[in-house]
């Protein structure tokens, strides 16, 4: 055989592998968790099983701790298609639908189990698909805990004691909104800026879940932490629907069922999580106290009903409520 055809072979040859490694599908997932997270680590085992399921060819990479930017920068990157997958909390996707305010609703929810049959039925499902015209699809729910008060100077046992302090809260209308129903003062921070800010006395206090107590250490300066569980709001997997349209019927099952699969395992790891962290915080000196929830209740019930007015969020809330 002539030189130039066996060139010419060899070029082909080379084309061909070039092709087929490229068949498969390859999916980035950005967040920025720590890699210790309950979270990222749900990510890895929906990665294992989609690589699983679709026998190699489809594959997800993520890109822990902020690697490819903030959340709000990992979800502009989603809307136009440079991203696939990332993890928001429920109250960022506020400013995408009205609809999702109701899961920023204190005591919404009668319970963890309450909250999981919510979000695994109908009202959960129809959610998740309801910013598909921002560019969005939801996958799924993760479990981030319910959100208690923790302060510097006393701890919390009724809605009185929050009379006069300020308390950090989500940049979320409904956070603010809460917190002013109670009686305290709500100041808006952002995470990063919180410990300095709980420091120096900017803020008595703020309010979150065991994990996000003990990983960011707020601990140190907040030694009293009232489970008085105000608000349960949930992560969301979200998907970029650009990227979405652009997948066949089978890669959509795959990626669906390892997401579905992963939550399992999540509820199971921020379970634990949850109860190490309160282990850990307890062993470091604060006081963990568990104050009568009706007070509180009864306190945010005027709020509730004030969405009779927006009747989206108002239908919500009685259909969660309804849900047994």
């Amino acid at each position: 055989m002539p030189l130039r055809s066996k060139i010419y072979l060899l070029i082909f040859a080379v084309f061909l592998s070039s092709c087929q490694i490229k068949e498969g599908r390859e999916l980035k997932l950005a967040h920025g968790l720590p890699t210790d997270h309950p979270v990222h680590e749900a990510m890895v085992f929906m990665a294992q099983r989609a690589a699983e399921l679709s026998e190699g060819k489809l594959t997800i990479d993520i890109y822990p701790a902020g690697q490819l930017g903030s959340e709000q920068q990992c979800v502009e990157l989603l809307q136009i298609g440079s991203l696939a997958i990332t993890k928001v909390s429920a109250a960022t996707m506020e400013s995408f639908t009205d609809a999702y305010k109701v899961f920023g609703l204190p005591y919404v929810f009668r319970s963890r189990e309450h909250s999981f049959r919510v979000l695994d039925g109908d009202i959960g499902k129809e959610l998740l698909l309801s910013t598909e015209d921002k560019w969005i699809r939801g996958l799924c729910y993760y479990d981030a805990g319910s959100r208690s008060f923790y302060t510097k100077n006393k701890p919390i046992e009724k809605p009185e004691d929050l009379a006069g302090l300020k308390i950090r809260v989500m940049q979320s209308i409904t956070a603010v909104e809460m917190m002013r129903t109670l009686g305290g003062s709500a100041t808006p921070i952002t995470w990063g800026e919180l410990y300095t800010a709980l420091q120096s006395g900017v803020v008595d206090g703020a309010e979150n879940n065991p994990p996000s107590l003990y990983t960011s250490r707020h601990y140190e300066v907040c030694k009293y932490y009232s489970l008085n569980e105000h608000t349960t709001i949930p992560d969301v997997l979200i998907f970029s629907q650009k990227l979405w349209d652009k997948l066949s019927p089978q890669e959509k099952e795959w990626v669906q069922q390892a997401a579905d699969e992963s939550v399992i395992l999540q509820r199971k790891l921020w379970a634990e999580s949850e109860k190490e962290s309160l282990d850990e915080v307890i062993k470091a000196g604060v006081q963990v106290n568990y104050p009568e929830k009706q007070p509180f209740i009864d306190k945010v019930q005027p709020l509730l009903e004030s969405y009779a007015s927006h009747p989206l969020i108002y239908s919500y809330i009685k259909r969660i409520q309804a849900v047994e």
